[in-house]
């Protein structure tokens, strides 16, 4: 469409375009069909050049030659043709348009970056938990083999005592004896009382 209209554009030349206009600034919309007709393809190729997209060039466009509808009766023809009167106009929309788009995508990475910076005590609780663990990485460590499987099969595989003593061939009360023995280390180990 924007192919077939830009060729057409050709064919009319700066001072028809010129007629046009001011014939649009009258009121007359059949010249306004035809200025359109000659118009519409070059506006949306400087649209699309300046925007490349051509979904929202073609929104551009038209708002352009709303835009010339409105304003035809500002144009003066002692200032320059029509042609470049217009073509001012789309380029200045489609520059509004992209700073528009960066500006909207500015903000939401600014607001993306707020809420992703934890605030300080989510900070200082994470740092604290971390301390933790590494203690207790640290008492669990100093467990015994017969000690510490029992723990990571319960504590940290979720199994129950049952199954424990089956995965490790062992009386369930060997187990639960083995556990109490490394639950007693790990809490002299933390520095809670026995």
């Amino acid at each position: 469409m924007a192919k077939r209209q830009a060729s057409r554009a050709q064919h009319i030349g700066a001072s028809e375009t010129d007629r046009l206009l001011l014939s649009v600034a009258e009121g007359s919309q059949d010249a306004f069909t035809r200025l359109y007709d000659a118009v519409a393809g070059p506006i949306y190729g400087i649209a699309c050049q300046v925007l490349r997209d051509p979904a929202r060039a073609e929104e551009v466009a038209q708002e352009v030659m709303l835009e010339v509808w409105q304003t035809a009766p500002r144009y003066r023809p002692e200032s320059g043709h029509a042609m470049t009167w217009m073509m001012t106009i789309a380029h200045h929309r489609a520059v509004d348009c992209v700073r528009t788009a960066r500006r909207a995508a500015e903000r939401e990475r600014t607001v993306s970056q707020r809420e992703s910076v934890p605030a300080f005590d989510d900070v200082a609780e994470a740092v604290e938990a971390l301390g933790e663990r590494e203690e207790v990485r640290t008492c669990l460590r100093q467990l015994t083999t017969e000690l510490l499987q029992p723990v990571l099969l319960v504590y940290y595989r979720g199994l129950t005592h049952a199954e424990v003593a089956s995965v490790l061939s062992l009386p369930l009360g060997t187990v639960k004896s083995r556990l109490r023995r490394a639950l007693t280390h790990m809490r002299h180990c933390l520095g809670a009382p026995r």
